[in-house]
């Protein structure tokens, strides 16, 4: 029975979801809409609003777009190549492949949700391996595998709140900064991490397609031969002038690259010496160039596996933008703040958990960005908590305002299974030169995200903090 309702809703995302750039165009239009049926606001105010967030997201969507590139990059290394190989002669069985793809990818995406690019090098190798792998399900199961990052060393909700000077302390929201002893480290993400890293591989391998007819990798190649016949390393080999030439030696010197490489070597030291272990987007993207280097050895080799990595993310290049675009509506209209403070009137010192998950899933739509969403309605539910606490000790309302800063984290990373932002991410490799859109994975996603949904509602609201 499940199967074929996870077969029916697939079906109804084939034929009703469109590409995931008209999917943002129509997102783009109900938020238009929404801001001037609802707030007293000009229509040039909305556009204007538009474009002054159309490049807010800019920095980000570059750094996106390295943190694939750089990982992809190192993914293609002679190195991590025999160890993907190695690791893949031991999985036999489609159960395996979901199993621990989920596995892996949520424990490496603990780390760094831009790690979410390995999990996607050793699933499409264990796809190209393991006969009977439903590919669209894999991918959706890669993509499952990237909400544990909101738990994470990269949850950027949390890292926020423990940010010296951050603007909710600026504003006057918050008097002080918020340890990540009380988020990252509270009872409740330690459980959340347990359901993520137990319950959700079983849920996906309980859930798995059992027909996978015309829906293997094999399948859905556009071209059944390998292009990339030679490695990198020979491509590189091929490109050299027939005599010799200082260029070629200057262009594959391993000397030039070592020095490189040491230079990056001792600044990383230096930054998790000086800072800790504080692993933002800048440090972990420095990491996969320096370590991309060390692996590729010299400049040449370096570049060809760059132009292998970004040869398919064009979708995050012109999509990012759009959804600023989106936000800056959000944010410079008052529509996001309206949403906030409507959801967090409703809230009580029981439920404001619940509504805090709930206003972190719906906003999620319309703003895909943690950080950006928090702008738009972190102030709304920290003053709802402040003012459902008033009377309780400072320490009291501190947790309940790391609670439900959790809380709109969870929300937002949990609606991603609805929302194909962020599979931007998974198919510049997972579907590169394979038949698969969007529309051919999110169906699978729908009974997780429900599952999720309960689940996480529950913790929110009841477990011990």
């Amino acid at each position: 029975m499940i199967e074929k309702l996870g077969e029916k809703i697939t079906y109804l995302f084939l034929k009703f979801m469109p590409n995931a750039f008209v999917f943002a165009i129509l997102l783009t239009f109900i938020t238009v809409i929404g801001a001037y049926l609802w707030l007293d606001v000009t229509p040039m105010k909305i556009i204007t609003s538009w474009y002054d967030g159309f490049y807010d997201l800019l920095g980000f969507a570059m750094q996106i777009v390295l943190i694939i590139i750089t990982g992809f990059s190192i993914a293609l290394s002679p190195i991590i190549k025999r160890g993907i190989d190695s690791f893949a002669r031991q999985i036999n069985s489609p159960i395996q492949v979901y199993f621990l793809v989920v596995l892996l990818g949520s424990l490496l995406t603990l780390v760094s949700f831009g790690w979410i690019v390995i999990t996607c090098v050793l699933a499409r190798e264990l796809a190209l391996r393991v006969n009977g792998v439903h590919y669209p399900y894999l991918i959706g199961c890669v993509y499952i595998s990237g909400g544990s990052w909101v738990t994470g060393l990269s949850s950027s909700i949390p890292l926020l709140l423990n940010t010296e000077n951050n603007f909710l302390i600026n504003s006057g929201v918050l008097t002080e900064i918020i340890p990540t002893s009380y988020t990252l480290g509270s009872i409740l993400n330690i459980s959340m991490i347990i359901i993520l890293l137990i319950f959700v591989p079983l849920i996906l391998v309980t859930l798995r397609p059992r027909r996978t007819s015309n829906k293997e990798i094999t399948d859905l190649l556009i071209t059944k031969e390998n292009i990339n016949k030679q490695t990198i390393k020979e491509e590189a080999l091929s490109q050299k002038l027939p005599f010799k030439s200082y260029s070629d030696k200057l262009n594959n010197s391993f000397i030039l690259q070592v020095i490189i490489v040491i230079m990056g070597l001792v600044y990383i030291i230096y930054h998790f010496n000086t800072k800790g272990f504080d692993l933002n987007f800048n440090i972990m993207i420095f990491i996969f160039l320096i370590f991309g280097l060390l692996l590729h050895k010299t400049p040449m080799r370096y570049v060809i596996s760059m132009e292998k990595a970004s040869s398919n993310v064009s979708g995050i290049l012109f999509q990012y933008p759009f959804y600023a675009g989106i936000m800056g509506i959000m944010l410079y209209t008052g529509l996001g703040e309206k949403l906030g403070q409507i959801l967090a009137a409703q809230a009580s010192i029981n439920s404001y958990p619940f509504f805090a998950y709930l206003t972190g899933a719906f906003v999620n739509f319309a703003i895909p960005s943690a950080g950006g969403e928090f702008a738009v309605v972190g102030p709304s539910i920290i003053n709802a908590v402040k003012e459902i606490g008033v009377g309780l000790p400072a320490e009291e309302i501190t947790k309940m305002i790391a609670r439900a800063s959790l809380s709109v984290a969870y929300g937002e990373s949990s609606s991603n299974m609805l929302q194909p932002f962020y599979l931007l991410l998974v198919l510049p490799i997972m579907a590169a030169g394979i038949k698969i859109q969007a529309r051919d994975i999110m169906g699978y996603l729908v009974l997780p995200f429900v599952l999720l949904f309960i689940i996480q509602s529950v913790l929110v609201s009841f477990c011990p903090f």
